[in-house]
């Protein structure tokens, strides 16, 4: 069976038998900090399985695209050298949310591996939790596998938890026998603790069936549920009767093309495969995060991506590729795997354009950085050190991008070896400080908060009235949940049912009040906790607010008004800027609040005040359509198969809202908008800079703000007009001549001021030294180039000796010694490195010519007469 057979075998199987099928999640995890990537097929499923969200299905399967590359998932060194290690991998899963447990998740893992993959059984194994005798008792007596067949291992092999806390369990393992022509143990049980080759785990199916409190007391789940995962590409080496993962399919499908174009031939040169693997594996990885919204960077994700892309074009350099070539064999990635993720064809263009990119920049890398990596180890041989610090190799990684293994490489050459030990303790430092990889941890919010918001939901009616009839459920005053709040204190509220929206998708959340007959609060901000309620945040304006009472909730007119119109502009722009810049422009970000519009989106490049221009003329022409806005409940596939775009980093439940502007834009979004475009009343762009690389930044404003701000700018028209006696179509050039006749009065300036500095009003001192002539001389205001030039003419003037000016600008120092007498001894850069402190500062050069520069100008004249003291010294 070839490998989409088989991913389509297990989720029609599954669908057969109940399960949902449901699509892939991002790789980029929707709302979970403690996630760096997608790398397990349970993680879009996580708050069901906390019971924080509920979805119209019991039971699931699903096809997770998976990547372990930073973290403590991080397998990236071992990937190519092994036959199971992966940067990006595909998990089958099925999920059973409080439905099935034990029994029938066994026997569906058992019947799909033996019956629709026909795997035969004699070659299957099963482990299981040390004392979880139901799971023994049901491999044993109801599938039939012999006692000698099943193993029981501890807690690091065969139990399973989100973190220290949390929904916990036992797990059992379903391990395939290669036989003995694969090196291992005999003894099953020996060869699979042994982690060989021989034994391979196929599927983990997880019992989660506990609660484990920070004590480490277990209570058993009131639903326990089931969470399998089976690495596709395992599986199908089991089902191809290869050894290796890189022997599918799944690779060999890339790597043959792969091969021809590097014109490479990897079967009798074992590095030559390996770094085929390597490049076929990183370049899944790379297609797919680009795919997921990821831009190559220096932080988080962006980081990850880089190294892995760098390190396969490190590893193209050593099969003889000398320029970009990742960027074209994407397309081996898109061609094998763009039908079932169609993200991959739809980025084609993207993926290429940034691949391409970053390999040039890499070539640039290393032109830079190999010099200096040069001049490292010239200092070290001089100082008869062979060994490479790991500072120096932690600095050259994160400031430069060199690959670590091509730094071991170089070294070995040049008769060095590294220091890996402390190379690896600073990146564990710095993996320490980020915060984007972590263990499970429940959200930092206080517990009597989360209590209550894992058994609670809040209704949000925020789509209509402004105003609203609630009921107070819960006040938090700090940490600790209260029955009162008073006059002065600032606290949040929770109710039973709100207009008001909670920040999400980047806008930010209303504002307003919730009055009691006692009290009244000041919404500052409203947020969601745990998906299911909604807080809001902000202070007693007066009197008392008691649990339970009845509340009347206004929402802030003004502002959401304000931010309508901003999230209603957002979409417009978006839609512009695919129009105008190309359809690579995809959501990298946003905030939209009642003062602006920010959008964070990836291009390679300025945007360019025409395309600006036109951005603009583009949202203000369907601003004045006023078309209509049309809201609408979707199906998620069923909205995405429609067209609509999709924001990056969000995350979206199976039924969704999706905004349509006319046939102009659409776009799956919660948040609030106009009725109608013309309620956005004018847009206009304010700013636009480079955010990160390949990553832009754009400012706009809408209604009020957006007419002040012009306002505003006819007024510096205005008074441009007036100051510059000109028309406003004449503004621009009379600057331009202005500016033009600044530079040629500049110029004018250091001329006269060569002059004087020369001798033309102004006489130098020139001293005789045996047979060699010392002029000195301190000029104001003159810089460093110039007074080169001059120190330049004066050695002509005196023909053979030393020549030392000084120069006070701009309160501060610089002096030059120039000499065509370094025969003689007369060493400038020794000389003005000993003068340098007199006058603050520091310098240094070659024997015939050398600078310095300081903060104290005063001590010019000193400088001066000590480099004639010690030109003295020396001739004598």
């Amino acid at each position: 069976m070839k490998s989409e057979q088989i991913r389509e075998a297990f989720l029609k199987y599954f669908e057969e038998h109940g399960h949902s099928r449901v699509t892939s999640s991002s790789l980029i995890p929707a709302n979970d900090p403690t996630l760096l990537f997608a790398n397990a097929g349970m993680n879009q499923f996580k708050d069901v399985f906390l019971g924080y969200e509920k979805r119209d299905y019991t039971t699931a399967c699903s096809s997770q695209k998976c990547v372990r590359a930073g973290g403590k998932h991080n397998d990236l060194e071992n990937v190519g050298f092994t036959a199971r290690h992966h940067t990006f991998f595909e998990m089958l899963g099925n999920f059973s949310f409080g439905d099935y447990f034990k029994e029938e998740a066994i026997r569906y893992g058992w019947e799909f591996l033996t019956e629709i993959l026909q795997i035969p059984s004699n070659r299957l194994y099963a482990s299981v939790f040390l004392d979880d005798d139901e799971a023994y008792d049901i491999w044993h007596k109801q599938i039939g596998l012999p006692e000698s067949r099943i193993f029981r291992f501890d807690e690091k092999e065969n139990f399973w938890s989100m973190g220290d806390t949390g929904p916990c369990g036992p797990c059992s393992e379903i391990y395939y026998d290669y036989g003995p022509s694969v090196k291992g143990s005999d003894d099953p049980y020996q060869g699979i603790l042994e982690g060989s080759d021989r034994y391979v785990e196929v599927w983990n199916l997880v019992f989660m069936q506990y609660d484990r409190d920070d004590t480490g007391k277990m209570t058993p789940l009131p639903n326990p549920s089931i969470d399998t995962g089976m690495g596709l590409e395992r599986v199908t080496s089991v089902i191809q009767g290869v050894t290796s993962n890189y022997h599918t399919d799944l690779f060999q499908d890339i790597i043959t093309p792969l091969s021809k174009y590097l014109k490479v031939e990897s079967s009798n040169n074992p590095k030559t495969a390996v770094a085929l693997q390597v490049i076929a594996d990183h370049l899944r990885a790379t297609c797919f995060l680009i795919a997921d919204g990821v831009i190559p960077s220096n932080e988080g994700r962006g980081y990850v991506l880089r190294r892995i892309m760098r390190r396969a074009m490190k590893f193209g350099k050593q099969l003889g590729q000398t320029g970009p070539f990742l960027y074209e064999t994407c397309a081996y990635i898109i061609e094998k795997m763009g039908d079932i993720y169609p993200e991959l064809k739809k980025e084609a263009k993207q993926i290429q354009t940034l691949v391409q990119a970053e390999e040039l920049q890499f070539d640039q890398t290393l032109q830079n950085g190999m010099p200096i990596l040069m001049k490292y180890m010239d200092k070290l041989r001089s100082d008869n050190q062979r060994v490479l610090p790991g500072q120096v190799l932690h600095f050259m990684y994160t400031t430069h991008g060199f690959p670590v293994d091509l730094m071991e490489d170089i070294a070995r050459d040049e008769g060095f070896t590294v220091n890996l030990d402390e190379f690896t303790e600073l990146m564990e430092e710095d993996a320490k400080k980020s915060a984007m990889e972590g263990d499970f941890n429940k959200e930092d919010l206080p517990e009597p908060l989360i209590a209550f918001a894992a058994d609670n939901k809040t209704v949000q009616n925020c789509y209509g009235s402004l105003k609203m009839s609630s009921k107070i459920q819960f006040l938090l005053l700090g940490d600790t949940c209260t029955n009162c709040i008073e006059n002065g204190q600032e606290a949040a509220i929770a109710l039973d049912q709100t207009p008001f929206y909670a920040e999400s998708g980047g806008q930010i959340g209303d504002s307003g009040t919730i009055s009691t007959e006692s009290g009244v609060f000041q919404v500052e901000r409203t947020e969601k906790v745990l998906n299911n309620s909604v807080l809001h945040y902000g202070k007693m304006r007066s009197g008392t607010i008691r649990l339970n009472q009845k509340a009347e909730c206004e929402v802030s007119e003004l502002l959401r008004n304000d931010i309508r119109r901003n999230h209603t502009a957002t979409h417009l722009m978006h839609q512009a800027l695919k129009d105008v810049l190309g359809l690579h422009v995809r959501q990298a970000g946003s905030l939209v609040d009642a003062e602006k519009l920010r959008f964070d989106f990836n291009h390679f490049s300025p945007v360019m005040p025409e395309e600006q221009a036109e951005i603009e003329r583009r949202v203000n022409e369907q601003i004045r359509k006023n078309t209509p806005l049309v809201t609408q409940l979707m199906d998620l596939e069923e909205a995405r198969k429609e067209g609509a775009v999709a924001l990056f980093g969000e995350k979206y439940s199976e039924q969704v809202r999706v905004v349509s502007i006319g046939d102009y834009s659409m776009e799956l979004c919660g948040g609030t908008h106009v009725s109608a475009t013309g309620e956005i009343g004018l847009f206009k762009i304010v700013s636009e800079r480079a955010l990160a690389s390949g990553i832009r930044r754009m400012v706009a404003l809408t209604g009020k703000q957006a007419f002040d701000y012009i306002q505003d700018s006819e007024k510096i028209i205005g008074q441009s007009e007036e100051l510059l006696h000109v028309k406003r179509e004449r503004v621009t050039d009379q600057i331009e001549k202005i500016l033009k006749q600044r530079k040629e009065l500049e110029k004018e300036i250091e001329e006269l001021k060569f002059k004087i500095a020369k001798g033309e009003g102004q006489s130098e001192q020139i001293t005789d030294v045996k047979q060699i002539k010392v002029l000195t001389k301190v000029v104001t205001g003159m810089e460093a180039g110039a007074l080169r030039s001059l120190a330049d003419d004066m050695l002509v003037k005196i023909s053979r000796g030393v020549v030392v000016l000084g120069s006070n600008l701009e309160d501060k120092a610089q002096v030059v010694v120039k000499t065509n007498c370094d025969q003689e001894g007369i060493h400038a850069g020794n000389i003005i490195k000993e003068l340098a402190p007199m006058i603050g500062g520091r310098g240094g050069g070659r024997p015939q010519m050398a600078m310095a520069g300081g903060k104290d100008p005063s001590k010019l004249q000193d400088a001066i007469n000590f480099a004639l003291e010690k030109v003295k010294e020396i001739m004598h």
